[in-house]
């Protein structure tokens, strides 16, 4: 007898994670006193942007902070995403964001909405795939 073990948590494709930063953003926006997007273009620009900057900024900030990221047991981490936002708005035209306590707020809304997303992005492909399946 032949025991699987299905551990497959691989990425989705960046199409789709870029979708769903991008849809994240633009959601947050609306519900995020102090922070607004222009329109859904913004918010696409915004989600690259923040994808490079989470490539190459956001690490040197986790790095040079980890001992309060420790002590706080990550919660800090938010500070950081409301810093690097903050960045973001004043690069892209059509973000604005009013302050850090606002970057952190919509900070944690990404979060909250992208992980819904995603979820159901992962979902939708899941029920996709065993439709393909079934015939």
């Amino acid at each position: 007898m032949k025991v699987q073990f299905n551990m497959s948590l691989h990425e989705p494709p960046f199409h789709i994670r870029l979708a769903v930063s991008t849809l994240s953003f633009f959601l947050a926006s609306y519900i995020t006193p102090g922070v607004h997007l222009r329109d859904i273009l913004a918010a696409f620009i915004v989600a690259l942007v923040l994808g490079i900057f989470n490539i190459t900024i956001k690490p040197l900030l986790i790095l040079l902070t980890l001992p309060v990221t420790l002590v706080t047991f990550g919660i800090f981490l938010f500070a950081i995403n409301a810093i690097v936002i903050l960045i973001a708005a004043q690069l892209v035209s059509g973000f604005e964001v009013n302050g850090f306590w606002s970057a952190l707020l919509y900070s944690f809304f990404v979060s909250l909405i992208s992980g819904f997303l995603h979820g159901l992005a992962q979902n939708l492909g899941k029920r996709h795939k065993n439709d393909k399946t079934n015939y």
